[in-house]
């Protein structure tokens, strides 16, 4: 009896995670062992239950998850609180779970103070949607875009290079305000995060099991302000203690950062040169600890690895760097600049 209740468990799951597929039924029936027939009583249930419903189509059945909508607007003022809005307008639509309903409170107040105190804006939207598996947050401004705003308030080449600098962490336009740990960590603490301002895009996704930031383009004039988007899976058990401590060292302070490499190269490019390595370890010595990630890099030169492995290492014996994701001719050429002997 109890092994039929854990595949009956098992195969609900199964249909829920993956309802979006084409072939769900073929592959339910392929995994587990079942019938077809089996298979539709299950999606019967769930449909009874009100967790998905099904499209009739003319060429078969499609099923989705049922999920609610909830859709807020905000005037920024002086008087609109971070705190209020979430407590009053939020948390009543989270799973009743404390350690989720405390994630989402820190995400939540980070990126909609954000947007009160830097988007120099005057409306916020925010959308919640929620369904059997996750929950997503949507938080719009029609501010100035928040890479346009890092741009200009640092004096930095571009919108892409706003980007590197805000993977980093410890990045803010604001210090007496904020200090510049919010979006890097509540980046990290959900399944997936990204920002979206004029084109340019802030990612990472956890379920991908990546730490990797990344941009994409798109014509700016169809995106305007900033976008924050975060989702959570309604039965996570990441907490905020853990990812803090991740990136934490023996004094419990912000003292480790991870670096995609990816983001220093400006689509073909390759990373090459002094001044490209030189913009990657900018601002670094704020930290003890950095881990360059070299996903997706297939190849550096002789003068950016020389620049970061000999160069900054030597001027900054005590921040420790790691090397994460390296090709064989990546860690090749590393390897060449940390043994170089003058």
């Amino acid at each position: 009896m109890r092994q039929n209740i854990r595949k009956t468990k098992e195969i609900r799951q199964f249909l829920l995670q993956n309802i979006y597929n084409k072939n769900l039924v073929a592959e339910t029936v392929a995994r587990f062992g079942v019938t077809r027939a089996a298979v539709y009583r299950h999606l019967k249930y769930l449909t009874e239950q009100n967790v998905i419903q099904h499209d009739n189509m003319v060429k078969g059945r499609t099923y989705r998850l049922v999920t609610t909508e909830y859709k807020l607007s905000y005037n920024i003022a002086d008087n609109l609180s971070e705190s209020n809005v979430f407590t009053r307008d939020i948390a009543p639509h989270l799973p009743n779970n404390e350690n989720l309903r405390r994630v989402w409170e820190y995400g939540f107040t980070e990126m909609f103070n954000n947007a009160i105190d830097h988007s120099s804006g005057s409306k916020i939207t925010v959308v919640l949607w929620k369904n059997i598996l996750n929950t997503m947050i949507l938080i719009d401004d029609d501010g100035v875009g928040i890479f346009r705003n890092i741009k200009e308030k640092f004096n930095l080449v571009n919108e892409r290079e706003a980007l590197l600098e805000l993977s980093k962490g410890k990045l803010t336009t604001d210090a007496a305000k904020h200090s510049g740990e919010g979006i890097f960590f509540t980046s990290r603490v959900f399944d997936k995060f990204f920002i979206l301002s004029y084109g340019i895009m802030f990612s990472h996704n956890d379920n991908a099991k990546m730490y990797q930031d990344m941009f994409i383009e798109q014509d700016p004039t169809d995106l305007k302000g900033t976008s924050v988007f975060m989702c959570l899976s309604n039965t996570s058990d990441r907490s905020l203690k853990d990812v803090f401590d991740s990136f934490s060292g023996d004094n419990y302070g912000f003292d480790k950062t991870m670096i995609p490499i990816e983001l220093a190269r400006y689509g073909d490019d390759n990373l090459i040169s002094r001044s490209q390595a030189k913009r990657v370890m900018a601002r670094i010595e704020l930290f003890k600890s950095v881990a360059l990630d070299f996903t997706n890099v297939p190849y550096i030169g002789q003068a950016f690895a020389d620049e970061i492995f000999r160069v900054f290492a030597t001027a900054h014996p005590d921040i420790e760097i790691l090397v994460l994701n390296a090709n064989e001719e990546v860690s090749k050429m590393i390897s060449r600049a940390k043994n170089v002997r003058l």
